[in-house]
Parts: C-alpha cells; structure tokens; sequence
C-alpha cells in the first residue's frame, strides 16, 4: 500500500542516565532531504541520524530535532592552582609596599581573571549515541505509521478518482464512432445544398469520411489512457515507493487527454475531455503526496 510524504514522529532513548528527545516531521519533497538540528556536543552523530532517517524512508522533505537531558552537570569547574599562587603573591606584595590594612582572602584570588574556569564536562559518545539511536528508532516508527495510514487514505481517494476515469474514458469510445457518423450525415447534407439536386457520389463521400475517421481517431490515446490507469490501480497495492512513477503516468495520462483533445471535433467528446483533464489534474495534486 502507497505511503504518504507527510507524518510526525516522537521518541525517547535513554542509556545509563543520559535521555534524548527527538521529534521527527516530514512533508512533501521531490527527493529525501534530511535537516538536522542537534546539540553541537552530539554534532558528531549528525551522520548517522541523517543514515537512518534514509534507511526508512525514501522521499521527504525531514526535519530532526534532537533535545538532550544529560545525567549531571554539562561543566566542571578547574581551578588554576599556580595562577592562584601567583595572583596571592602578587596582591601580598602589593599590600605591603603600600602598607594597605588587612590580607588577602580566598575570595579575592578567585575573582582574579583565568584563576577559575568552567570546562564542559566530556560526552561518553557511546552512551549518548545508543539513547539517540533508540530515540530516532522510536521517532521514525510512529513517523512511518502515521505516513502508512495517511497513505491509505490517499489510496482511497485516488481509487474513486480512477473510477471515474475509467467512467469518463469509456464514454469517450463510445462518442467517437457517433462522431464519425454525424459527420458522415452533415457532410452528405452539405454536399447535397451545393450540388443543387445533381447525384451524390458515395465514392467520394466514402473517402472524405475516411479521411475524417482516420483524422480524428482517438483509438490509440484510448488504448493507452486505460493501460495507463490500469498501471495506476497496480501501484496503489504494492509496498515499495511509487511516487515517482505515479507521478510520470499521471504527466502522460494528461497528454494523452490532451491529444484527444486536440483530435476532436465534436462538442460531446470536448466536454467529456474537459472532464477528463480537471479529473487528472486532481489526481495529480493527490500523488504528489505520495512517497
């Protein structure tokens, strides 16, 4: 069964304290486009989070968002024991020379620039990698259940659109041979005001409606509209992508319309073509929605 482009997605890993968010969204696109937003700790494990959203899933435009909830503090506070010494030593002497009342304190030292600073705490990216793993697997499962049942939807609605179709291209055939014949019948009628009562010859009658049939036979275009739905109707149940060659058989089902179109001459099949081109734009707008 097809599967639609549009979906969303949530999951949660976790692995020895560390947690991982990730919300997976996708919409229509012509090839599968993968957009990562993670933090710039994980930014490592951007490649593998793009690898498998594409095992999944072959068409979409996807954005990831990944939120870490790490086990503890993200900084460890160092201290610059020397630096401290130095700063001790240089306030003491300071004092000293300039016979300032009291000493120096701790908190002073410490306020003392480079003396304290906060280094982030290393990422075990073994750990943090399996809760992102676990998380986009959860994420891209609910992404893909939710495109299945979007996808058997459109399925439904392309179906009726197939029917009537298939409704609109046989009433076609059966315009066309009437066609031929009301023409057969103006045209005698035409000959018959101009010639002024002299004798018609069937002959030549026969051959301008020959040339008339052959002109404006759709035989062929009907042939192929309906190997062309069949063809559509087949792909609806298969279970890889289809999109695209949805896409490529709807492009040439409206040529064909078209064709008919242009081939025509009479009011009837023109407005059944009508029809029939508003039908295939319709279903056209549909697949692309397909994966």
């Amino acid at each position: 069964m097809i599967r639609s482009m549009t979906g969303f997605g949530s999951g949660r890993g976790s692995m020895s304290g560390e947690e991982v968010d990730v919300e997976v969204r996708s919409v229509n696109h012509k090839y599968c486009e993968v957009k990562v937003r993670i933090p710039r700790e994980l930014a490592a494990l951007e490649h593998e989070v793009v690898r498998s959203v594409k095992e999944r899933l072959s068409r979409g435009g996807v954005d990831v968002a990944v939120r870490r909830t790490p086990s503890g503090s993200l900084v460890t506070p160092r201290v610059d024991v020397g630096l401290a010494e130095s700063y001790a030593r240089a306030f003491a002497e300071v004092q000293a020379r300039l016979g300032l009342p009291g000493s120096v304190t701790l908190a002073d030292v410490i306020a003392a620039e480079g003396v304290v600073r906060l280094d982030e705490r290393a990422v075990d990216l073994e750990i943090v990698g399996e809760a992102l793993r676990r998380g986009v697997a959860a994420a891209l499962s609910q992404l893909v259940a939710m495109r299945a049942r979007e996808g058997e939807a459109l399925a439904r609605d392309l179906v009726a659109r197939l029917d009537e179709l298939e409704r609109l291209v046989a009433r076609v055939a059966a315009l066309a041979p009437q066609a031929v014949e009301l023409y057969r019948g103006r045209l005698a009628e035409r000959i018959a005001e101009l010639s002024r009562g002299l004798p018609l010859d069937p002959g030549r009658l026969a051959q301008e409606v020959a040339v008339f049939a052959d002109r404006t036979d759709v035989a062929e275009e009907i042939t192929r509209l309906r190997s062309h739905l069949g063809q559509v109707r087949a792909l609806l149940e298969v279970s890889e992508p289809a999109g695209r060659k949805l896409d490529f058989l709807v492009q040439e089902m409206h040529r064909e319309a078209n064709t008919i179109g242009s081939k025509s001459q009479n009011a009837d099949i023109a407005g059944v073509v009508v029809a029939l081109k508003a039908e295939i734009e319709r279903m056209r707008e549909q697949v692309q929605n397909v994966e």
